[in-house]
């Protein structure tokens, strides 16, 4: 959406200072200006650097003047936009950030969210329903549809097994970080002849997982494009964010640990590109099912869905002629 919107326009890109959001542009080339950081996981963590970000933020937005603000619903984004009176846009596929939406959403003009997601998930956090745009899509669709991947090699002859750690830090988190790692110690013992790569987010993870796991499992400790690693992959196991949903649209057996229950992911299990599981030995079992069936179906089931969603970009270029 960034590249569209510089073909004809002007566009500040800024982000916070975040591992995984920043090695991830250098990695796309994207131009960003970092302003503040991410608060942690504590309270006080994330009260302080919002407010920190907020203030720098102000300063930057003063500067650049601009007629428009996008954002994936930012609280600091939402502040800056109202106190200066500009208009706002938001993207939002997370009702379930209760936090975020309470910063943001009562301050944003427009909404837009992917359709399968009521309405009255968002109205509840003080936004009116007119204000609510829907399009025919989810985010990850966009990922799959429009990300280049790299293609990253393998060795010859081996499974792979991709298993994605949780967002521990998010406020909205379930599930422990000793959870994750019975998942993954069941996993290495049992299909030690895989490759079994964690993609872990954070530098404590990956600590914790060295400590833990030593040389029964191949820790990425660099930040990489997803969509290069799972071109080779042959089964995910995710928390349920954005990865577990771009996994189960490229046709990959998907199974979902559930430490981020959400609309999107319930909508991707009744499609049955998903399986809900956080029982270690049931995982287990369905990836000993599913890594040597060709999963035909499975892989049908994902080009029709994906093949019916709409370009978000379109909609958001609507909206912004629409005033």
């Amino acid at each position: 959406m960034i590249r569209k919107l510089q073909k004809n326009n002007t566009v500040l890109c800024t982000s916070r200072n975040y591992r995984e959001a920043t090695q991830l542009a250098k990695l796309r080339k994207m131009k960003l200006v970092l302003i503040g950081k991410h608060g942690g996981q504590s309270k006080i963590g994330k009260l302080n650097a919002g407010l920190g970000r907020t203030s720098a933020l102000t300063r930057q937005i003063q500067k650049f003047q601009p007629d428009l603000v996008v954002s994936f619903c930012s609280p600091e984004a939402a502040k800056v936009a109202f106190g200066l009176g500009i208009r706002h846009i938001a993207f939002c596929d997370s009702p379930h950030a209760q936090a975020v939406m309470r910063l943001s959403i009562p301050l944003v003009q427009r909404l837009l969210i992917p359709w399968i997601i009521p309405k009255k998930e968002f109205t509840k956090y003080g936004i009116n329903e007119k204000d609510i745009i829907p399009y025919k899509a989810i985010d990850a669709s966009v990922i799959v549809k429009y990300g280049k991947a790299k293609t990253v090699s393998r060795k010859p002859g081996k499974k792979n097994i991709l298993i994605r750690i949780e967002e521990a830090q998010a406020a909205y988190v379930q599930k422990s970080d000793e959870q994750i790692l019975k998942i993954i110690r069941k996993i290495a013992d049992k299909f030690y002849d895989a490759n079994v790569l964690v993609l872990p987010r954070y530098r404590s993870q990956i600590l914790k997982l060295r400590r833990n796991l030593g040389k029964k499992i191949k820790i990425l400790d660099k930040v990489v494009v997803g969509s290069s690693l799972l071109q080779n992959t042959d089964i995910f196991v995710g928390s349920g964010g954005t990865m577990t949903a771009e996994a189960a649209l490229l046709g990959i057996p998907t199974i979902s640990y559930n430490a981020v229950p959400n609309l999107v992911q319930d909508y991707l299990v009744r499609k049955k590109l998903i399986i809900l599981q956080s029982d270690p030995n049931k995982i287990v079992s369905i990836i000993d099912k599913m890594l040597y069936s060709d999963n035909i179906m499975l892989k049908k089931n994902a080009r029709d869905t994906l093949a019916s969603m709409e370009d978000p970009y379109k909609k958001l270029i609507q909206v912004i002629k629409r005033r």
